[in-house]
């Protein structure tokens, strides 16, 4: 029995946002790697010190923007992944809104500002919430047989 015969053909969408997901998170770490030579805080310090750095909060909040994605994202693939084998064009959708307003929730927070993060950045918990009806959705569909 080959894959394709139990999971829709659309299932391939699921497959690439998942993996731009990955890609973004990629883009987010650089800018962590990028934020840690501008703002001067070596390895394996994961937050600046306020009283030790004067760009402590700018730092920690382009950090703080990775983890928190970072932080999301098994929730975000498992959700993904399971919603999608009964819904895979409705999951795709909401994980792309989840994508674009995860990019928009780092590029807020990195200005400093954390509240900055939510003026796109907040549509990810509704995309989050879609996601999770979709994978009740599929556990029904199985408890059901």
């Amino acid at each position: 029995m080959a894959i394709t015969d139990f999971l829709p053909k659309e299932y391939g969408y699921v497959v690439i946002i998942v993996v731009f997901y990955c890609f973004l998170n990629l883009w987010m770490g650089f800018q962590v790697g990028g934020a840690r030579k501008r703002y001067k805080v070596p390895y394996p310090t994961l937050y600046a010190i306020e009283s030790e750095n004067k760009d402590a909060k700018l730092f920690n909040c382009v950090q703080r923007g990775h983890q928190n994605s970072l932080e999301m994202m098994p929730m975000y693939f498992i959700l993904m992944i399971l919603g999608g084998m009964k819904h895979p064009c409705i999951c795709t959708g909401l994980g792309l809104l989840y994508n674009v307003s995860r990019f928009f929730y780092f590029k807020g927070y990195a200005t400093g500002d954390p509240l900055k993060r939510l003026t796109i950045g907040k549509y990810g918990f509704l995309a989050m919430l879609g996601l999770a009806v979709c994978t009740i959705s599929f556990a029904v569909t199985l408890l059901r047989g």
